[in-house]
């Protein structure tokens, strides 16, 4: 009878003990990010920072309540390889991935994985989704094609740099919005009497040998649309430019940033950050299959005075109000 008090005691002592407030959580989600960026790559560091800051936002702890891996790399054959027996490793629940070529590539795998996508353009017309409202599958994302962003880079170029008369448009063949958007720019080009050559490129020397195409006359300048490959080679792209003197007009602000003349297009980082939220919806039960492809809505203009100045532009005043940042 003694024991059976003082186990009933005890018994009592213990309820009444506080819960502990830092139990170990049940295990961790598991979500991996396909970054098509070098890891040493500052866009790619902000990209991966606001796609945390958007997981926390959701109530997400990186490192506790969900586990998040980043593979970091720029795209390839051989690099897509060994991405997706990494993920076969890995075997997260959602898998979110920027580029059209590298969704291609991980659809293909993981059909049966929900898969977020980033700044990928037209996805219906790809077959990632059955309508941009009910995308009908596994597959979901943010969209970062706005068609008449073409013809807004050749209206900024003819207001930055009037005398300019040729500029080549260089882009990926293999992403279908840098198609659309260069329809738009050869409309507006034609309307502004502007020669407006386009180029693809896949290598270095494709690159080299459009911007030389261009970079041979005086008054020309170069057209970047939105595209990791282009990212990839923007050290080359700016590079020459100098060479020749040519404004670059961009859709990427890393290109201004390190000194082409002005960005305009979609904030992909916020994107990133947006992606976060689709993450949360998807490991919280929502199907993948209802969740409407998102198209973007917040743009920002870059323009770096400094450039400018270097090639001899007068930026107006009224430019330069409008612009959400200038660098100096």
């Amino acid at each position: 009878m003694r024991r059976r008090r003082v186990l009933a005691l005890i018994g009592g002592a213990v309820a009444a003990l506080p819960l502990r407030v830092d139990a170990q959580p049940a295990r961790p989600r598991r979500v991996a990010i396909v970054m098509l960026y070098a890891e040493n790559d500052p866009q790619g560091q902000f990209r991966a920072a606001m796609f945390r800051q958007g997981l926390e936002s959701a109530g997400w702890t990186p490192g506790r309540s969900i586990t998040v891996d980043y593979i970091w790399g720029t795209f390839s054959p051989d690099w897509t390889s060994s991405v997706t027996a990494e993920l076969r490793r890995l075997a997260p629940e959602v898998i979110v991935v920027n580029s059209s070529a590298g969704l291609r590539a991980i659809h293909a795998a993981f059909a049966a994985t929900p898969i977020v996508f980033v700044a990928v353009s037209e996805p219906v017309a790809q077959g990632f989704a059955a309508s941009l409202s009910r995308p009908g599958g596994t597959v979901t994302g943010l969209s970062n094609l706005e068609p008449s962003m073409g013809a807004k880079w050749i209206a900024l170029l003819k207001e930055v740099a009037p005398e300019v008369k040729r500029a080549v448009f260089i882009y990926n063949l293999d992403n279908p919005g840098s198609k659309v958007t260069l329809l738009t720019a050869q409309a507006a080009a034609r309307a502004l009497s502007l020669d407006l050559l386009d180029r693809s490129f896949s290598q270095a020397s494709d690159v080299e040998a459009a911007i030389t195409s261009v970079g041979r006359e005086p008054n020309g300048a170069l057209i970047i649309p939105p595209d990791p490959r282009t990212v990839t080679f923007r050290k080359q792209i700016l590079d020459l430019s100098g060479t020749y003197r040519l404004p670059v007009i961009s859709a990427v602000r890393s290109f201004t940033d390190e000194g082409g003349l002005l960005t305009y297009g979609v904030h992909i980082p916020d994107l990133f950050r947006q992606a976060a939220g689709y993450v949360d919806r998807i490991l919280r039960g929502a199907k993948v299959a209802e969740i409407p492809v998102e198209q973007p809505t917040r743009f920002e203009m870059i323009i770096n005075l400094k450039t400018a100045k270097a090639l001899g532009l007068t930026v107006s005043p009224t430019l330069l109000a409008t612009a959400d940042e200038v660098i100096e």
